[in-house]
């Protein structure tokens, strides 16, 4: 049995830039963390979990793991307000975040 506290959320947003997106918070991101990305996938490594993001047709999949689950809302809100701010021309680009 676990006792693991780690917290997992993902997020389907609707866009035709998926692949635009994911490559600018890779390369956003890549000035401070060892990041890797290609234009389809990416993980950035934060102090406090991980996103992978996978680039599809008309969505962008992001998939967050934090080894504490408290700390979910602070790696989704971190990954959300720059992903936000680069799609700052999308105004319908919405991010939802589901328990996964």
């Amino acid at each position: 049995m676990s006792t693991q506290t780690e917290g997992r959320s993902i997020a389907v947003i609707e866009t035709d830039k998926a692949s635009r997106y994911l490559q600018q918070l890779a390369k956003h991101f890549a000035h401070k963390l060892p990041v890797t990305f290609t234009p389809e996938t990416g993980d950035i490594p934060f102090s406090i979990g991980n996103c992978h993001m996978d680039a599809e047709e008309g969505r962008l999949i992001l998939s967050l793991t934090a080894p504490k689950a408290e700390e979910l809302p602070q790696l989704q809100d971190v990954v959300e307000r720059h992903l936000v701010r680069f799609a700052f021309r999308e105004a319908e680009l919405a991010v939802e975040w589901q328990a996964a």
